[in-house]
């Protein structure tokens, strides 16, 4: 017999199992005609929420029907074994884990059943995502009143099973304020139908109620964002003993629910926001309940800590986003004017762009992600070093909420709290509703820093209810307050949860541990499993302080990359997520293996982890998690690591060594001059099928053809044909040559597959009035080198037979994981180069983006220790960048047409466009580029088993920005990849933006040749 689990302080988590795991898992896969999973990749996934807590379920079950949930609650409960209803996994208390069964609504349970605009109401499933349902309600004018900031992940379900609030609380209520019917299976397997009048109620629970109504009319505070506990002053007959609202925020411990009818408010014809500035946090939260008179949709609070300096807000310490509705831009702008002349205010700024607005509340919803990456307060020590956790900071004490005429005295109070334990927490959130989320650099990995964690606990829920507040005013009690209710509600309310509790769940199987006869708040942390030292790696995670584990535990779980589709369209991550729409493709599911991996209790081969590798397997490396994860995920640099060491001393699939060592392969072409003959080769679909094959290559795959000519001996015969002139006794001083001198980096696609962007960018550069040179081929002993084939233009001794090496990025060995051929080709590009860092300020020039960004990023975190390193990573600049920081008074020409296209993923992660919008502005390109990825991602589209995935991706925003382009527009790709997937998938040609400028050069030839000489 195995025992299946135990609860706390003694109290079994429902009966000791009559059988094992696997018999477990076979009744399972008999009942319910949805998916069963008990392998390592289901339950790693599932070890954590948003929270600090992990627990080990026994396995996952995704139903696909209320059948299914009633026949998998009725297969656990003859095994005693707990079940967890789970939703997006964005709970920030604890209560989406659990040690037994965990019931995942969002595969299949997902839908919005129905919507009437004229009852404006909608009938949704438990796992349908909230952004789901208001574009549903949008084309009727409606929405659902509350949001989240997690609103395009977070589920219906888990919002009523927390009763969550989000930002338009002050105008729309709680979940439970929007709730009208429920459907729910109860512990006994049985279907109830929740609503007023106690439909649906339990046997004996009218009978508690109106046993205890003295107390009940008396024990709960006043105050809008009450959630702690459960909402049992809802079943008082004054409120209609309402079972439906009674049971949100039950947090799945009452029934599960399958089905709710929820109402939907009209949305505002237009809006402003007014930003309200104020010199410090107490100062806005002393102003937000004088504001609440005039009828705003939100109220919102955020601190200089969580807003970056070049947020373009008015100046102060901190800020109210007070946003208005009208019938009318006008009306909602007269609104937002009202408010601001009322406020007391430092400076303020009304905002009535809907792109400005969005930008603005995009900074207040990555605010859960942000404060946990604190800038660090001390000597200057990286995070992981110096005091426990450093910059890190994790919830504990999110989102408590008191009276809103309380919360300036509140937040001084929690101030001085926090100064006393040693600790820092940045305070945003609802200040309208009086409720704060807040992250604090708890330290949960040394007994010592656990410990100062439970005391300051205790301490703050002792202040929270002093002030009239509830220990949670939105995401609930789960694990992190349930063990404090006591201090809120006394121990005879506490005892009337638990009557409540056993009435609705006789056997405990429900999410046990969770708001009664609670787990202690510090046990199951999720870093207690974490190696205790630095694990060896060969990236250098400067931001984690050279600790692997620090860099995985990043992820706090706010699944902003679990979104269906880019915000806005303008972020990158995670296209695989959103091609598969599976949790171990996204950049969360990935960093729980990861985790696991380090903990080794679930995955337990360590690097060499099948789970870890399949589920890293379709990540593209597009670092949009760098840039668009708020806690600066980076999937990329950990694929990269993990792939170094799973394949050390073992063979590595064919298109590593085919793909990954691109390099290799085409500069032995080069030598050869055999680029013709592989073409004509290639062209022969037997012998192209083969190599395919052989190379790990996708068969639908068209093998890109080799440039004839390379651009290194494109530029080589340009430079010797122009000395030439030079000494025939031309006039006037050497072409190219007399401006601000850039190195033009040949990255691999440039120099073998289309040297027609080197010679545009040539053009370009030199016609802006800049010297291009191109870095050496060989080590010189006598300073700079001018084009890599002589030392000046006039002299031929150098051209002594010498072994001739290229720079390269690295790029195709780190995306593959090759670290060490990776480290040894960025030290010979340094050794190559050294004669360049002798000319002070010589910008480095990179044309393809995903090169840049591996010199900006990959090129230090592998060579931390070489100061050469840091220098060439600081003097790479895009193209546009050369052009606008060197060649500040050229005007480009114009080309007046509409642009369409892509901004290069790696571009938006890593490098930035700002450069690149303000070069096509500049030159008449209209229009606005596709985010996302590509989905050829370098050698990521072209492997076996990732053609799908790759089209996929491609077909999220690419091809159909590219399909509803006129013919006239311009179709702009910087990267090889993007441009190499819109040939193969649409048959149009992306060009470069040097290309496009240098065409409209008058001087510059159709076909976009140069000649040799000007």
């Amino acid at each position: 017999m195995t025992d299946l689990g135990g609860g706390p302080e003694g109290r079994p988590e429902g009966r000791r199992g009559t059988g094992a795991a696997g018999r477990l898992r076979a009744e399972l896969a008999g009942a319910v005609r949805g998916e069963v999973s008990f392998g390592a990749t289901a339950r790693a996934l599932t070890t954590m929420d948003a929270s600090n807590y992990r627990r080990v379920p026994l396995g996952v079950v995704a139903p696909r029907d209320a059948d299914d949930v009633a026949a998998a609650l009725a297969v656990c409960r003859a095994h005693g074994v707990p079940v967890v209803a789970r939703g997006g996994g964005t709970s920030i208390a604890g209560q989406a884990t659990g040690t037994g069964v965990v019931l995942d609504f969002t595969r299949h349970m997902n839908r919005i059943l129905a919507l009437d605009p004229e009852t404006r109401t909608a009938v949704v499933q438990p796992g349908a995502v909230l952004d789901r349902l208001q574009e549903a309600a949008a084309p009727h004018g409606l929405r659902f009143g509350p949001d989240p900031s997690t609103h395009g992940r977070c589920t219906l379900g888990g919002m009523i099973g927390n009763n969550s609030c989000g930002s338009h609380s002050v105008a729309w209520g709680t979940t439970a304020d929007n709730v009208r019917e429920l459907t729910v299976v109860g512990a006994a397997g049985d279907a109830r139908r929740l609503g007023r009048d106690w439909r649906g109620a339990p046997d004996g629970l009218r009978a508690l109620v109106e046993s205890e109504l003295a107390l009940l009319r008396t024990g709960f505070p006043e105050l809008p964002r009450r959630i702690s506990g459960y909402a049992l002053d809802a079943l008082l007959p004054e409120r209609g003993a309402d079972t439906a609202r009674a049971f949100c925020g039950s947090e799945g411990t009452w029934g599960l629910l399958t089905e709710a009818v929820v109402s939907l408010v009209e949305a505002p014809r237009a809006r402003a926001l007014a930003v309200l500035a104020y010199p410090d946090e107490s100062a806005a939260a002393d102003a937000a309940a004088g504001l609440l008179g005039h009828g705003p949709l939100t109220v919102e609070g955020m601190a200089a800590d969580l807003v970056p300096a070049d947020a373009g807000l008015p100046r102060g310490g901190a800020w109210l986003f007070v946003e208005t509705g009208g019938g009318s831009p006008a009306e909602a702008r007269a609104h937002a004017d009202t408010i601001v002349r009322a406020a007391d205010v430092r400076d303020a700024l009304v905002v009535t762009d809907p792109a400005g607005q969005r930008a603005l509340w995009r900074l207040r919803e990555d605010a859960a992600g942000t404060a946990t990456r604190m800038p660090y307060a001390g000597d200057g020590s990286p995070p992981g070093t110096g005091r426990g956790l450093g910059a890190e900071a994790w919830p504990g004490w999110e989102d408590c909420a008191v009276p809103p005429a309380r919360l300036g005295a509140y937040l001084r109070d929690f101030r001085a709290l926090l100064a006393d334990h040693g600790l820092r927490g940045t305070p945003y959130g609802h200040f309208g509703d009086g409720c704060i989320h807040v992250r604090i650099d708890f330290d949960l990995v040394s007994a010592a820093g656990v410990a100062r964690f439970r005391r300051f606990s205790e301490e703050v829920a002792r202040l929270v209810v002093s002030h009239g507040g509830s220990l949670s005013g939105e995401h609930g009690d789960g694990q992190a307050r349930a063990e404090l209710l006591p201090a809120m509600y006394g121990a005879e309310m506490v005892r009337l949860f638990e009557r409540a509790k056993d009435l609705w769940d006789p056997d405990g199987l429900l999410n046990p541990g969770m708001l009664v006869r609670p787990h202690r708040l510090d046990q199951n942390l999720r870093f207690a499993v974490l190696p205790k030292r630095p694990v060896d790696v060969e990236f250098g995670y400067p931001a984690d302080g050279g600790d692997f584990s620090a860099a995985v535990r990043r992820c706090v779980g706010v699944a902003k990359c679990r979104t269906a589709s880019a915000p806005g369209g303008a972020e990158v991550m995670c296209p695989s997520f959103r091609a598969t729409g599976e949790e171990a493709h996204s950049t969360r599911g990935r960093a729980r293996l990861l985790h696991e991996m380090l903990a080794g209790e679930i995955v337990t081969d360590g690097w060499r982890s099948t789970e870890v590798r399949d589920a890293l397997d379709l990540c593209l490396s597009c670092k949009g998690c760098r840039s668009d994860c708020p806690v600066g995920v980076d999937m990329a640099t950990y694929k990269a690591e993990f792939l170094h060491h799973h394949y050390a001393g073992r063979r590595r699939p064919a298109a590593h060594y085919a793909l990954g060592r691109l390099p290799f392969w085409l500069a032995a072409v080069a030598r050869t001059r055999s680029a013709r003959l592989v073409n004509s080769l290639a062209s022969l679909r037997p012998l192209a099928a083969a190599a395919k094959r052989l190379a790990g290559v996708a068969p639908g795959r068209e093998i890109p053809r080799l440039a004839p000519e390379t651009f290194g001996r494109w530029w080589s015969a340009r430079l010797r044909e122009r000395a030439y002139a030079r000494e025939r006794g031309a006039d006037g001083p050497f072409p190219g040559s007399g401006g601000k001198t850039v190195l033009l980096w040949p990255d691999t696609f440039t120099e073998h597959l289309e040297p027609s962007v080197g010679r545009a960018a040539v053009r370009v550069l030199e016609a802006a009035g800049l010297t291009v040179l191109l870095p050496p081929e060989t080590p010189w002993r006598h300073g700079p080198v001018g084009d890599g084939v002589t030392r000046s233009p006039l002299r031929l001794g150098p051209l002594l037979p010498r072994r001739r090496r290229r720079v390269c990025c690295g790029l195709t060995y780190v995306s593959t994981g090759q670290l060490d051929r990776a480290r040894a080709v960025l030290r010979r590009t340094l050794d190559l180069l050294e004669p360049c860092f002798a000319v002070d300020g010589l910008p480095v020039v990179v044309l393809e983006p995903s090169c840049a960004a591996a010199l900006r990023t990959d090129l230090p975190e592998l060579l931390p220790g070489d100061p050469r390193a840091a220098r060439l990573a600081a003097a790479v600049t895009t193209f546009a960048e050369a052009l606008e920081q060197h060649a500040p008074g050229w005007t480009p020409p114009r080309v007046d047409r509409p642009a369409t296209g892509q901004t290069h993923c790696h571009q938006h992660a890593v490098l930035g466009d700002g450069a690149e919008r303000r070069l096509r502005e500049a030159a008449g390109l209209t229009g606005t580029l596709a985010g996302g990825c590509c989905g050829l991602a370098g050698n990521f589209g072209f492997e076996r088993g990732h053609e799908e995935v790759s089209r996929a991706c491609a077909e999220e925003q690419l091809l159909p920005a590219v399909r509803a382009a006129g013919e006239g527009a311009v179709v702009l790709a910087d990267g090889y990849s993007c441009r190499t997937q819109l040939a193969q998938l649409s048959g149009r040609r992306g060009r470069h933006l040097a290309e496009v400028l240098a065409e409209a050069l008058d001087d510059v030839p159709r076909d976009g040749r140069f000649p040799a000489t000007p």
